[in-house]
C-alpha cells in the first residue's frame, strides 16, 4: 500500500522552530486511504487501513528478510520471522505464488516446455524454483537434449553437473524422473 502524497510530505516536513500560539499544536491529521474491502473476517476492532499505515510507518515494508534492531529475523511489515514464522495458509500462498514465478519464467525461456509429459514438466518446474532462469538456461545440452526427447541424455546432463553436486538426492530423483518419465513420488 502506498502512503498519501500529503502524509509523506507532513513525515518529512522539517519541525518549525516556531514557538506556537497554544501551548501544544497538533500537526494536521493526516488524510489516509479508506480501508480495502475485505473478502475474509479479521478479527481487529480498528481501521485496518490506519493500521497498515500506522505499522508500515514504525516498522517499515521489507520485501527481503533483516535483522531488526533487537536481532529478531523479520520481513513484510516487521513480522518477526524468529519467533512467529509463517502459518500454513501462508506458506501455502508463497508456494503457488513460486510455483507461478518459476512457470512463468519457463514459459519466457524454455517455451517447448509445456510440450512434455507431466512428469518431465514437473522436473523442469522442479529445477526452475531451485535455480532461477539465469542458472537453469546455462545447462544448455541438457536443455537441447530435453527438447529433442533425448532424455537420458539429459538425466547424464543433470548428473554431470555442478548443480547435482550442491543439491544432491534432489538431482538423482529429478534425473531418474526426466529419464525414465516416471514419477519418483509414487
Amino acid at each position: 500500500m502506498k502512503l498519501p502524497v500529503a502524509f509523506i510530505r507532513w513525515l518529512t516536513e522539517p519541525v518549525r522552530k516556531q514557538v506556537p500560539s497554544e501551548p501544544f499544536e497538533k500537526p494536521p491529521e493526516p488524510k489516509l486511504p479508506d480501508p480495502p474491502v475485505l473478502t475474509e473476517r479479521i478479527d481487529a476492532p480498528v481501521d485496518l487501513a490506519r493500521m497498515q499505515a500506522q505499522l508500515e510507518l514504525h516498522e517499515g515494508v521489507r520485501s527481503r528478510i533483516y535483522t531488526d534492531t533487537v536481532g529478531k529475523i523479520s520481513g513484510g511489515i516487521g513480522r518477526n520471522l524468529t519467533d512467529k514464522g509463517f502459518r500454513p495458509d501462508e506458506i501455502a500462498l508463497m508456494f503457488r505464488n513460486d510455483v507461478a514465478e518459476a512457470a512463468e519464467e519457463l514459459d519466457r525461456v524454455f517455451p517447448w516446455w509445456r510440450q512434455l509429459d507431466e512428469v518431465r514438466r514437473r522436473v523442469m518446474l522442479d529445477m526452475m524454483f531451485n535455480m532461477g532462469a539465469p542458472k537453469l538456461a546455462g545447462f544448455k545440452n541438457t536443455m537441447a537434449a530435453v527438447q529433442d526427447g533425448r532424455y537420458r541424455e539429459a538425466a547424464q546432463g543433470m548428473m554431470s553437473s555442478v548443480w547435482a553436486q550442491q543439491v544432491g538426492e534432489r538431482a538423482r530423483r529429478l534425473a531418474a524422473m526426466m529419464g525414465s518419465g516416471m514419477d519418483y513420488t509414487k
